[in-house]
């Protein structure tokens, strides 16, 4: 299980990939991954969970948190490519009420589409 981050234009874009276990065990490192951008008005950030296995009520949690972080911001929390399991956790939360849910998009290439946050 890891947290990846990858920022992209001028910081307005923050690439987050987790791989493995989406759970309470990464909630320190997931939250590092979008605290320690200077400079975070209006950053639109990507949530990749295609390497993502698993998924628990601690990680729709930390979701929830960056939600919040960027709303008081002006920026948008986008999840990209979940498997079909995560999928299914994202519905039963109603989370495609909260985010703008990505299946096919390459990372980052959606921005502006849908609710987003």
């Amino acid at each position: 299980m890891s947290v990846r981050r990858e920022v992209l234009d001028d910081g307005k874009k923050v690439q987050i990939n987790i791989s493995g276990r989406f759970d309470y065990k990464l909630s320190q490192e997931f939250r590092d991954t979008y605290r320690q951008i200077p400079g975070q008005e209006g950053v639109a950030y990507y949530v990749n969970l295609s390497e993502a296995d698993y998924m628990d009520s601690s990680a729709l949690g930390m979701l929830l948190l960056l939600r919040e972080h960027a709303k008081c911001r002006g920026g948008a929390v986008y999840i990209e490519r979940p498997s079909e399991q995560i999928d299914n956790i994202l519905k039963v939360a109603n989370f495609e009420q909260l985010f703008t849910i990505n299946y096919t998009a390459t990372p980052g290439a959606s921005a502006g589409a849908g609710a987003g946050g």
